[in-house]
């Protein structure tokens, strides 16, 4: 086979502990004592030694909050090598916190350091619109987190204006934590077409941070917890 033909699509030379190959695949550069959590199923290659833990007892009960209909979506990773980890093709993009905090649409978190502080969170100030809580997993300290978009995202950064930025929920894939949010209620476009019941709520954040948005409005992907 002339190799040359497939040479372009070869991994890069690791220069940090995550990064993209490609817009949909993440690229981990993993060590001994330096465990990942990355969604369960979202192996799609490793070299070297790498081993897999579902389900893993020191966050099991944290991520039974995590509903899904199939179990605690979270698998431990560890072992020398790298790995590689993607969501049925959606976007990757590579975050790091340093010292910082970010709260992740639960369906868009693909993997984070395991040393990191975590947890489900509820979205505050939501429930009165929606009738259901929004719950997001906060994420908090210094180290790696890589999220997913349905589509390439735009990340707005808030402290750019004075204005504030409003997001249609099911569109939202993450934000800063330290960002104020509040809810509003508006008309919906889409009941112009006959979609919808012509009623819609927005999420408005202002303060200094980003916002990431992807191109979906697909409601089935947000996590949402009766109230």
């Amino acid at each position: 086979m002339d190799q040359s033909m497939i040479s372009g699509y070869a991994p890069a030379p690791v220069t940090a502990r995550m990064e993209n190959h490609g817009s949909s695949m993440l690229k981990v550069a993993m060590q001994s004592g330096q465990d990942l959590f990355a969604r369960t199923g979202s192996m799609v290659a490793y070299e070297g030694f790498v081993q897999y833990e579902p389900n893993p007892p020191a966050v099991r009960q944290m991520a039974s909050q995590w509903l899904t209909g199939e179990g605690a979506p979270i698998m431990k990773c560890s072992g020398d090598g790298l790995l590689y980890l993607a969501d049925y093709g959606a976007d990757v993009v590579c975050v790091y916190l340093n010292n910082e905090a970010l709260s992740v649409n639960g369906s868009n978190l693909l993997a984070f350091d395991a040393h990191l502080q975590w947890g489900v969170e509820r979205v505050k100030g939501l429930a009165k619109f929606a009738g259901q809580g929004l719950f997001n997993v906060g994420i908090s300290g210094t180290g790696w987190v890589a999220i997913t978009s349905r589509g390439t995202p735009v990340v707005v950064d808030c402290g750019r204006g004075e204005d504030e930025t409003y997001v249609d929920p099911d569109a939202l894939v993450a934000w800063s934590s330290g960002l104020k949010t509040k809810a509003k209620r508006s008309f919906k476009a889409s009941a112009l077409i006959g979609r919808g019941s012509g009623e819609a709520f927005q999420i408005g954040f202002s303060g200094q941070g980003f916002v990431v948005v992807q191109p979906s409005e697909d409601s089935t992907d947000r996590l949402r917890v009766r109230g």
